[in-house]
């Protein structure tokens, strides 16, 4: 498979222990998910989709243990319908976010589940399909693919220090950047 992630980062994920793996898409998942949080927040009927999204990524933090119910959470996010898009595609920039939001966080629960490399390299692939996609939307590109390289290669680092809060910073300025993006 081709993906965006950096070499450096994919052969630390096949090499790494299972809480590395973990502890990446754990990263992952607190940057892409708030694109689909504040894209469906307020959104009829989403409420119980919204609580599955905040748990599972405040679930991915213990790293130290696959979350018992991550199998059951991929079935429920597969009946999401960004993952169960119709004829036409997505077509509007919410629901495009939204789309990647619930993607990363898919993979996220499934590496978590299995520490497969596999699944955290598409974890992270889709992340920075994202930031490419909004910096390409962005005046002047954003830096959010650069930053979210970066942020990538620190969860494997070694050093987790700052990690959680450096990802929720990084997750709510590319939310806030969508929200700046024509429809």
């Amino acid at each position: 498979m081709d993906t965006l992630v950096e070499g450096a980062v994919a052969q630390a994920l096949r090499t790494g222990d299972d809480e590395a793996v973990r502890l990446y898409v754990a990263a992952c998942a607190e940057r892409a998910v708030p694109l689909f949080i504040g894209m469906r927040a307020g959104m009829p009927d989403r409420e119980a989709h919204l609580d599955l999204c905040v748990e599972s990524v405040r679930g991915l933090w213990c790293a130290d243990r696959p979350l018992p119910d991550a199998a059951e959470r991929v079935r429920a996010l597969e009946g999401f319908p960004e993952l169960r898009p119709g004829e036409e595609g997505i077509t509007d920039t919410a629901g495009t976010f939204a789309f990647f939001g619930v993607l990363a966080l898919r993979y996220a629960l499934l590496a978590n589940a299995t520490a497969e490399a596999r699944h955290a390299l598409s974890c992270g692939h889709a992340v920075l399909t994202a930031m490419g996609l909004l910096d390409r939307n962005v005046a002047a590109g954003g830096g959010f693919l650069a930053q979210e390289e970066s942020l990538q290669a620190r969860s494997l680092s070694g050093d987790a220090a700052g990690l959680w809060e450096a990802s929720v910073a990084a997750g709510r300025e590319s939310f806030r950047a969508v929200l700046g993006l024509p429809g």
